[in-house]
């Protein structure tokens, strides 16, 4: 009960500070674009931080991270994965589901970093859009982040890596770094108990240009899925509810 009563504490003032930085930071964001890099950076190591002294949930960012133009295809579990990616790239920008954009705070400062809108339910409309978003001549530079499987999904579940990843891997012809996690294990995709313990992102070796569709959507998914089993077996996740990646 003490657990869920500082959940509930931590989700309330996490959604107000997300206001507060919101105003904060407004008048530079609209005089300079690049600021709104600064402010969601700012906000997400707050989160960092508090979820630490709030909850006891600690955090750690693994691997090297990258600082280039390059594609992360990111292990999406729950909002936390996107907070620990946020606050330690340098220019983050996300393909997201398109009725993001009109969430309060969250949609504005998404399209002032270059997030790319999509509507998820429409397989060519939303490689078309992603497209469409990756390759616009204002597109701001940055490392374009995609959760290859296109939704949350709960440890321990499974769900098929969409084709959308490889064609931008294809199209761009730059480096995709898997990313792999175990948040899910401390911070559920629904629900308010968050859990104590060590969430982790782990940035993996990147995957240079040149692979074909299928051989590069088979090692992503490898490389991905194995990882993150490691990472959720490590949070306290038992071996026999993992799935089995051959």
């Amino acid at each position: 009960m003490i657990q869920y009563i500082r959940s509930l504490v931590f989700i309330v003032q996490m959604y107000l500070a997300m206001v507060i930085y919101a105003v904060a930071f407004l008048p530079l964001v609209l005089r300079d674009r690049s600021k709104a890099f600064t402010a969601v950076r700012a906000y997400s190591q707050y989160v960092r931080w508090s979820a630490r002294w709030i909850v006891n949930l600690r955090s750690e960012v693994r691997g090297t991270v990258p600082q280039d133009e390059v594609i992360i295809a990111s292990k999406h579990q729950s909002f936390f994965d996107i907070i620990l990616i946020v606050s330690v790239l340098p220019r983050p920008k996300f393909i997201m589901k398109s009725s993001l954009r009109y969430a309060p705070i969250l949609g504005w400062y998404a399209e002032r970093i270059g997030c790319v809108p999509v509507n998820r339910g429409k397989r060519t409309q939303a490689i078309r859009q992603m497209m469409e978003g990756v390759t616009a001549g204002d597109a701001p530079a940055g490392q374009l982040v995609i959760f290859p499987q296109g939704t949350r999904v709960a440890p321990g579940a499974y769900l098929p890596y969409k084709v959308g990843t490889a064609v931008i891997y294809a199209t761009t012809g730059q480096s995709c770094v898997p990313a792999a996690t175990n948040v899910g294990v401390f911070w559920p995709r629904k629900g308010i108990l968050r859990k104590p313990g060590l969430a982790v992102v782990e940035f993996l070796p990147p995957i240079a240009p040149g692979l074909e569709r299928q051989a590069f959507l088979t090692r992503l998914e490898q490389d991905v899925e194995v990882a993150s089993d490691r990472l959720m077996a490590e949070g306290g996740m038992a071996n026999d509810v993992l799935p089995t990646h051959t």
